[in-house]
């Protein structure tokens, strides 16, 4: 049994003891919660903030996890009845492990204009959550977020060393960790912040699985300005690399990637695998076509009251 599995498991026994015992509470706005395992630590106080590993769900769906990864913080408010899981935080300790569960019904209630596709009418929502430590000001929750921001770029770029050596890939590291192994480095000067590039790619997961591509004929490249973080990261560092026809792999970790969003795979931290073609450098990004139905840019700007 993996331990993903264990986790879903004890996950699984947390909710049906909130659901099926008579010990649970609910918040003015109708939310139902209970603590399940008491921590040792006194009640939090208002303007405190809790740093916490979660599970969000929705019935046996699960929607995302700290858990491996980085926690979250949330400051500690009297927010009335807002059918909202800020409305437990009051009540929690430091250690304390807490299930919230919301009614699907009661959200689409509140908003009216509707709800993810992945929530329909009768399903729970499930959020269960440690309370790990309990922070006084902002100045210690931006500390305790950038040392765990650290711990994760460090087991991202574990992650990635180790499939490369067990893959046997030669590779250069630059930047802050995206790998780089040029097939072909292309024709003159290499690309570089500011320079806009044209670039077919085809982006894969670690385990080999395609998740898209502009390799095949008749799809056009993708255009943008390099270093100005209209990509991730690990593009704006690895394509640097690469001359016009260039080609090659870049090799990013997770951090370089997309982080703590859901990736393209549906995990957060995912490390990523691109074969590139670069297309094409400029100096700057072409001018956009004229629509043939409106008024030429020139006549609008010598006509400014039009």
């Amino acid at each position: 049994m993996t331990k993903s599995t264990l986790f879903s498991t004890a996950i699984a026994a947390i909710m049906m003891a909130a659901c099926g015992s008579a010990d649970y509470s609910k918040t003015p706005s109708g939310i139902t919660y209970k603590i399940v395992e008491k921590g040792s630590g006194p009640q939090v106080k208002l303007g405190q903030f809790l740093k916490v590993h979660y599970t969000q769900k929705v019935n046996d769906s699960i929607l995302g996890t700290s858990h491996g990864g980085v926690p979250a913080f949330a400051r500690v408010d009297s927010v009335g009845a807002v059918y909202n899981p800020a409305e437990v935080f009051r009540f929690v300790h430091k250690g304390d492990s807490v299930v919230v569960v919301q009614e699907v019904d009661s959200l689409l209630k509140q908003n009216p204009m509707g709800l993810p596709p992945f929530m329909k009418k009768g399903d729970k929502l499930y959020l269960t959550f440690r309370v790990v430590d309990v922070l006084e000001n902002e100045q210690q929750v931006q500390q305790e977020q950038q040392k765990e921001m650290a711990g994760q770029e460090g087991r991202d770029q574990a992650a990635l060393d180790a499939y490369l050596k067990k893959n046997n890939i030669k590779a250069e590291k630059v930047g802050k960790g995206t790998y780089v192994s040029v097939q072909t480095p292309g024709e003159g000067v290499a690309a570089d912040s500011g320079k806009y590039v044209s670039v077919k790619y085809r982006g894969k997961l670690l385990s080999g699985k395609e998740f898209e591509s502009t390799m095949e004929p008749g799809k056009d490249p993708i255009g943008f300005v390099l270093g100005q973080g209209q990509v991730i990261p690990g593009w704006d560092e690895g394509l640097k690399k690469f001359a016009k026809g260039g080609k090659g792999t870049l090799y990013i970790p997770g951090f370089l990637a997309y982080g703590m969003r859901p990736g393209p795979g549906g995990q957060q931290n995912e490390a990523l695998v691109f074969d590139i073609e670069m297309v094409d450098i400029a100096d700057k990004a072409p001018e956009a076509k004229q629509n043939p139905m409106m008024k030429p840019v020139d006549s609008v700007r010598a006509h400014p009251s039009h």
